[in-house]
């Protein structure tokens, strides 16, 4: 079966890795990412269409949503993998108001999810596919009162909170949107080797970016065939959190039904939608 598929966050990593993968299997790849130049090189490798955008800006992501649209035509989305993100070193705030990890890996993914929901299970059936992190059990712990980490930041915490944050928005997506057959999950894809940490002074930047990497770290490709499976598998369990391939127990905030609405309505409310 082939698949019209959208993954955010792949001009590196395990996005660029899961689209290498999952071109000699006849999909229709869209893919975004900040770096046109490295966006246009997986682009030409694997025939996908590229957007640029930077979830920086809120704005990059309405334009990314309206290009989609219009590539789309009168198509649906399969799949949505949700899969841009990273951890940043300071409190600094985006054009938006918003701290960056927060707005980086929950808010521009929750707005993007929105703006395409209409095409996401126009043919009957859709997934969306968040990336999360084993970090949301380590230092995540959300409150909705300072979802910016204004009290509490640490590199650390605002990783983690947002990490559990994407869990919250597949748990979400599951309860508004599974009977009308959008089926969500949210994983952990393993310590992966990638640029991720480069924007950042926590110690995660001296497992990620020193040699340590090669001991403690798995491949992109490895990653990213954990990505593909999630895609063109629906073996797994929609609303659930899964470490690679094995459902596993989050951190218990993301069980939390009130917590889930609560992060559902905030955000809603922080990117402008009714």
């Amino acid at each position: 079966m082939t698949l019209t598929v959208l993954i955010t966050g792949a001009s590196d990593g395990i996005g660029a890795a899961a689209a290498r993968q999952l071109a000699p299997h006849g999909h229709r790849l869209l893919i975004t990412g900040r770096s046109r130049d490295k966006l246009d090189a997986v682009a030409r490798e694997t025939g996908a269409t590229p957007f640029v955008a930077d979830y920086a800006r809120l704005d990059d992501v309405r334009r990314l949503a309206e290009g989609v649209r219009a590539e789309l035509g009168g198509d649906s989305l399969d799949v949505l993998a949700n899969n841009a993100g990273g951890i940043f070193g300071d409190p600094a705030r985006t054009v938006d108001g918003h701290e960056k990890t927060f707005q980086v890996n929950h808010l521009a993914p929750f707005l993007l999810t929105e703006l395409l929901r209409d095409r996401l299970g126009a043919a009957g059936q859709a997934s969306v596919i968040n990336t999360s992190s084993v970090a949301n059990r380590l230092f995540g712990n959300i409150d909705l009162d300072d979802l910016d980490n204004e009290r509490t930041f640490t590199a650390h915490k605002a990783y983690g909170d947002a990490k559990l944050a994407n869990i919250l928005h597949a748990r979400g997506l599951h309860s508004r949107y599974h009977d009308t057959g959008l089926s969500v999950a949210a994983f952990h894809p393993g310590t992966v080797s990638t640029n991720f940490a480069s924007e950042t002074t926590s110690l995660m930047r001296f497992v990620y970016q020193t040699p340590l990497r090669r001991l403690a770290l798995i491949s992109p490709e490895r990653g990213g065939a954990t990505l593909a499976w999630f895609i063109e598998n629906t073996s797994w369990e929609s609303g659930a959190y899964y470490d690679q391939r094995k459902r596993k127990a989050p951190n218990p905030q993301a069980m939390d039904d009130a917590l889930v609405k609560g992060l559902w309505e905030r955000s809603a409310s922080l990117v402008g939608l009714a």
